[in-house]
């Protein structure tokens, strides 16, 4: 079965104010002010900081959807911190996934200020995951959308997930879902196995 999209999905304006909180938050946590936080990148250059808060208030961003915050130097990933299911609303979503994909991810050291400046940062907000039934590994081949599905591998506690953007470097299937399951601590081939449960998702992508 496919993804179901975003029933509830975000605006264009409304993904730059999502992206600009995520850039706040990291900015405030390094001691960077509203005004150098980066506003000319996400399209809100002159935005004041009162306007900024007022139009987090809309009732859409206390929507629960899980939230991914992706950070990028150079195009190399530098960080990148999610919640399938969330604990709270979109706004707090991206701000917890934002300290933790810039301070907290344990591939990287900390986010400095130097590295800030150059930082390129990107907000996912996804759809619930949904079982993905299948009865052969060639059919689950068949079955997932390269370039729209995110994807979630599962078996018993090990579990790991790849946003839909993953497909630009994975593009072919057999070589998504051996990567993912090794982000899984799984083999690369369980997926060829029976027991593994698969979930897909669609996402909003803001960068």
């Amino acid at each position: 079965m496919e993804s179901t999209k975003i029933e509830c999905g975000y605006s264009k304006e409304q993904g730059k104010l999502l992206v600009l909180l995520a850039r706040v938050t990291i900015g405030e946590r390094l001691g960077i002010g509203f005004e150098d936080s980066g506003l000319e990148m996400t399209g809100l250059g002159g935005m004041r900081q009162s306007d900024f808060k007022r139009q987090l208030e809309h009732e859409a961003f206390s929507r629960r959807q899980g939230v991914f915050v992706t950070l990028e130097i150079d195009g190399r990933l530098r960080g990148c911190i999610g919640s399938l299911t969330p604990d709270g609303t979109v706004r707090m979503e991206v701000t917890t996934n934002a300290l933790n994909a810039a301070f907290n991810d344990p591939r990287f050291p900390e986010l400095t200020k130097d590295e800030f400046a150059r930082v390129d940062l990107s907000v996912s907000i996804l759809s619930n995951p949904e079982p993905l039934s299948f009865r052969t590994p060639e059919e689950l081949v068949k079955k997932l959308v390269p370039a729209k599905d995110g994807v979630v591998v599962q078996k018993g506690r090990a579990r790991a997930t790849f946003l839909p953007q993953v497909w630009d470097q994975l593009p072919v299937v057999s070589e998504f879902l051996a990567h993912l399951c090794t982000k899984a601590g799984l083999a690369p081939d369980e997926w060829t196995r029976p027991g593994l449960e698969v979930k897909t998702y669609r996402v909003q992508h803001f960068s």
